[in-house]
């Protein structure tokens, strides 16, 4: 087992940040209490932030890295045992009074966490919540917290602030609502900044906006920055040092560069080498086509007046042309709110539509009701979010079995059994399936959701971002796993996503979107060598900046 002493630590250049530290942690330990048994999470950890310095923690989920970020101002609570030191500007934190915390949290240390929709509180307009830490730290109300709100709006790049701020999370992107968080912990001016997964729910381009906008908050505000993630491609771009966690404890830690160019531990050669590879099967010439659209089009309305008269349309998907064979792969990519997951809820008949939908050769665009059931055991869905949609309150096994009920799924066999089969399939042990989502990992939960929908044997499988919340080793298995549930059960599949890597390993073919509208459709290696649009070719660029488009 690794343990503290076996910490790599590779040397530093002199002169570098990390001679003025603003946040030390030495012998950083954390333990929690777990079914009666004493669980380890942090064991020994030590590290440093240097004055406008930016130190990345990386590892898989599980490996430490948030649970030493919160240590670092208590917000672990009461069922946390923490020993060891974490001193900031001198100060000490760990058996700090509840007073000398407060002062910090907010005022010289402030987080931005990973998910920001969970985050802000869907019941209060952006304007209210950003004022609510500006009045409880400085004390502004009325006009001056107002003029306040709209000076950080304007800085993290929100455009016309003024009329955004009655809006309610849900009216923003995942890139607007990751703004407002920066915002929020810009608000009183902090010395640290920690960044818990700030980009992981981001599409590309958006992501690169955000990192980029970090890096110039951190030069103009002279923040330091503790910086959270398991994207490698992320850490090398924004940080000056690099922290390697494994089970708790840093096995390797150094400049950016020399982890990168020169890793020392195998865990850290792992975790670079951890890139989903290769490329989709080939498709067989005669395979037959399973889904089919032709112009189709969903449009919401635009209602307005008192009489709520329609004065427009959103074009969420303007004239979407798609057809995808037996054993195919769609790779459907774009920024959020270009209608990827839209054009996949029409093709699913769960929102409405216009124009033809085959599946199988049969139009369904019309089908209702006991019609439309017996078709949607052929078209299941894996979505992104594995904990959002595993129900907290089912075990393993009544959320695998949930749809042989509903589609009165071979009633002579017994469903138990059936759940097992699956699991085994989908590289989950079957003697867990009474445990509870909760208890599992994110890939493993991920792996609950795919076996969910691979009990019905279905024909068509939409997979909504499946990978884009696990870490790079786990995208690896679970891309692994779909190639070979594809290649068994001569599967179709249309994968959304923003990771164009995964995309590149998974498809035969590539709809690229953007507003509504398809600006690229053909054969994958055709549009990742030679895009036509400079959309497509700013996707990839984001994605792979080591290449020359």
């Amino acid at each position: 087992m690794t343990s503290a002493e076996d910490t790599i630590i590779r040397s530093e250049q002199p002169g570098e940040a990390s001679c003025d530290p603003v946040l030390e942690v030495r012998d950083l330990r954390v333990a929690f209490q777990q079914d009666g048994k004493r669980v380890d999470a942090v064991k020994g950890v030590s590290f440093h932030i240097g004055r406008g310095e930016t130190l990345a923690l990386v590892g898989e989920s599980g490996s430490g890295k948030s649970v030493s970020a919160l240590s670092t101002v208590r917000l672990l609570g009461d069922a946390a045992e923490v020993s060891g030191s974490v001193r900031y500007e001198g100060r000490e934190i760990i058996e700090a009074p509840e007073k000398l915390l407060r002062t910090i949290r907010g005022n010289d240390i402030s987080f931005i966490f990973q998910e920001p929709l969970t985050s802000l509180n869907p019941l209060h307009t952006l304007e209210k919540q950003i004022t609510e830490s500006v009045r409880l730290h400085q004390g502004l109300t009325g006009a001056k917290a107002r003029e306040r709100v709209i000076e950080l709006l304007n800085r993290v790049g929100i455009r016309n602030p003024e009329s955004r701020l009655a809006d309610y999370p849900h009216q923003l992107s995942g890139g607007q609502r990751q703004r407002i968080m920066i915002a929020m912990a810009l608000a009183n001016g902090p010395e640290l900044l920690i960044a818990d997964e700030p980009t992981t729910a981001l599409d590309v381009t958006i992501q690169a906006q955000i990192l980029d906008l970090l890096a110039e908050l951190k030069k103009a505000e002279g923040l330091s920055l503790l910086f959270i993630s398991h994207d490698l491609g992320v850490v090398r771009r924004i940080a000056d040092r690099v922290c390697v966690m494994k089970d708790g404890v840093i096995v390797e830690q150094g400049p950016t560069e020399k982890i990168f160019s020169d890793p020392q531990h195998e865990y850290t050669r792992k975790l670079l080498a951890a890139e989903p590879k290769g490329m989709a099967d080939p498709v067989r010439d005669d395979a037959k086509t399973m889904v089919e659209t032709r112009d189709l089009k969903v449009w919401f309305p635009i209602k307005r007046g008192f009489l709520r008269r329609v004065v427009g349309h959103v074009k969420a998907v303007d004239g979407a042309t798609l057809s995808v064979r037996q054993g195919e792969t769609l790779g459907i990519v774009g920024e959020s709110g270009s209608g990827k997951t839209t054009l996949a809820l029409a093709i699913m008949r769960l929102i409405e539509s216009q124009g033809p939908i085959l599946l199988m050769g049969q139009d369904i665009a019309g089908r209702q009701g006991r019609q439309l059931r017996r078709l949607r055991r052929d078209m299941q869905v894996v979505f992104q979010d594995p904990f959002g949609s595993l129900s907290p309150r089912m075990t393993v096994e009544q959320i695998i079995a949930e749809g042989l009920g509903v589609h009165e799924v071979d009633p002579t066999r017994d469903h138990r059994e059936m759940v097992a089969e699956i699991m085994a399939e989908t590289g989950l042990d079957p003697s867990v399936m009474h445990r509870y989502p909760h208890e599992f990992s994110g890939g493993q939960r991920q792996r609950i959701a795919i076996a969910r929908a691979m009990i019905l044997r279905p024909k068509v499988v939409v997979l909504d971002e499946p990978t884009s919340a696990l870490d790079m080793t786990v995208q690896v298995q679970i891309v692994q796993l779909l190639r070979d549930l594809q290649r068994k059960h001569n599967l179709t599949f249309l994968f959304i996503s923003h990771d164009l890597r995964v995309v590149r390993a998974m498809s035969h073919q590539i709809m690229v979107m953007r507003a509504g509208e398809v600006l690229e459709y053909g054969e994958a290696a055709g549009i990742f060598n030679n895009p036509k649009t400079e959309y497509t070719r700013a996707l990839l660029k984001a994605a792979f900046p080591e290449r020359d488009l």
